[in-house]
């Protein structure tokens, strides 16, 4: 199980904060790829992923008990 967690315009856009995935791994580019697909509009070109409280790269791999959170582009005035 990986548990994902959603901020900002992405908690709206889902309708909800988080949720759990019955996966026993994939990579970060798999799960920018799934949010698309399940969430249309997710925009996973411009999100940002933290596996574990740390950035994390596309290739990097994801495994059952990791905490992953999409992390959307910070607009600020």
């Amino acid at each position: 199980m990986i548990r994902v967690q959603y901020f900002a315009r992405l908690r709206e856009l889902t309708g909800k904060g988080q949720e759990t995935l019955d996966r026993d791994q994939l990579t970060v580019q798999q799960l920018l790829d799934w949010a698309e697909e399940t969430y249309p509009g997710f925009g996973k070109d411009d999100i940002q992923v933290a596996v574990n409280e740390e950035y994390a790269l596309p290739e990097d791999i994801i495994r059952s008990g990791d905490e992953c959170a999409f992390i959307p582009p910070v607009s600020g005035g």
